[in-house]
């Protein structure tokens, strides 16, 4: 049997990888929306109703109108927007999060797709202050570079479009100087965290890939903590898990440099502990495509996970 899936802004970036990793499976059929009623709130109610699952690739307020059209109670929804990612009443789809995070989601009919960084910093942050290493109040600082594609279309152009105005020439930029950034609630309420951290990201010259950093000074923290510790602890959290994987602690001394292309085209999320004992320092980073375990990867995940089809599917 298969199931009725719509990709609501499947022209989207998002929308697009969505739907290229659904396209020829024989367990789903995709609905589209002609272009000429792509705006039509008639057309779509009925279109979002006849789905078993709805996929939302969406601006926020449209994400939120969209909701609001089904009335189908069987119509079940993944979010890839910000809209729910700390609502009441949707659940988190990072199903690595904990033992029945992943239950969860198969019984869900709300579903909020994590976002890029969020994801990887939740990945982090949450095992370490759930066993007690990070207290929830700590200081948190969180440093990460993505590929110009987590800017969506506009993005993209600006980088790839060659004028005097764009950014076709700057190899790099920080941004969110405000330290607002749209990801900063998922990120306090998901990792556990009681403030919010102070979280500085940033683009690069190339269109996908991504890694977040998150320093730790080991000196200051009160107990014992060392880095073979959160490496410990980070690698039992995520023990069998097929899609966020630690790399062996003594990696930290063999690897020069990490490349955010490195996992381009994948869903996995890839944890790395690196340590200066000699000055009681470490930093723990995730390194993951922005557009896979970050984004559409992930979303096909949670869809494989909700309608009972293997976990892998189409991501591997």
């Amino acid at each position: 049997m298969t199931s009725k899936v719509f990709i609501d802004g499947e022209v989207g970036t998002t929308g697009l990888q969505i739907k290229a990793r659904l396209e020829g499976r024989s367990d789903i059929e995709l609905l589209h929306l002609a272009e000429s009623d792509r705006k039509n709130p008639v057309v779509k109610r009925e279109i979002l109703n006849d789905a078993d699952l709805a996929i939302l690739c969406l601006p926020d307020d449209a994400a939120r109108e969209a909701i609001t059209l089904i009335d189908n109670p069987e119509t079940r929804v993944i979010d890839p927007s910000t809209a729910h990612r700390t609502a009441e009443g949707w659940v988190y789809g990072f199903p690595e999060y904990d033992a029945v995070q992943r239950d969860l989601i198969a019984k869900a009919k709300r579903v909020s797709n994590p976002g890029c960084y969020a994801i990887s910093s939740v990945a982090i942050l949450h095992p370490l202050i759930q066993s007690g290493i990070i207290a929830p109040d700590w200081p948190v600082t969180i440093n990460a570079v993505s590929g110009y594609s987590g800017g969506g279309k506009s993005m993209i152009a600006e980088f790839e479009g060659g004028s005097p105005e764009d950014n076709s020439g700057v190899p790099f930029f920080t941004y969110g100087h405000t330290l607002s950034h749209k990801h900063v609630p998922e990120i306090t309420r998901w990792s556990g965290l009681s403030h919010a951290p102070v979280f500085v990201p940033s683009v690069g010259r190339f269109a996908q890939g991504m890694i977040v950093q998150v320093p730790l000074p080991l000196w200051s923290m009160p107990g014992t903590v060392t880095a073979a510790i959160i490496h410990e602890k980070l690698t039992a959290h995520y023990e069998g898990q097929n899609c966020v994987s630690v790399s062996k602690m003594n990696a930290g001394r063999e690897i020069a440099r990490l490349e955010p292309e490195t996992l381009n085209g994948t869903n996995e999320l890839r944890l790395y502990v690196f340590a200066n004992e000699a000055d009681d320092q470490a930093v723990v980073m995730g390194l993951l495509d922005n557009l896979g375990k970050g984004a559409s990867g992930q979303c096909v995940q949670n869809l494989n996970i909700m309608l009972g089809l293997p976990e892998m599917a189409g991501l591997s």
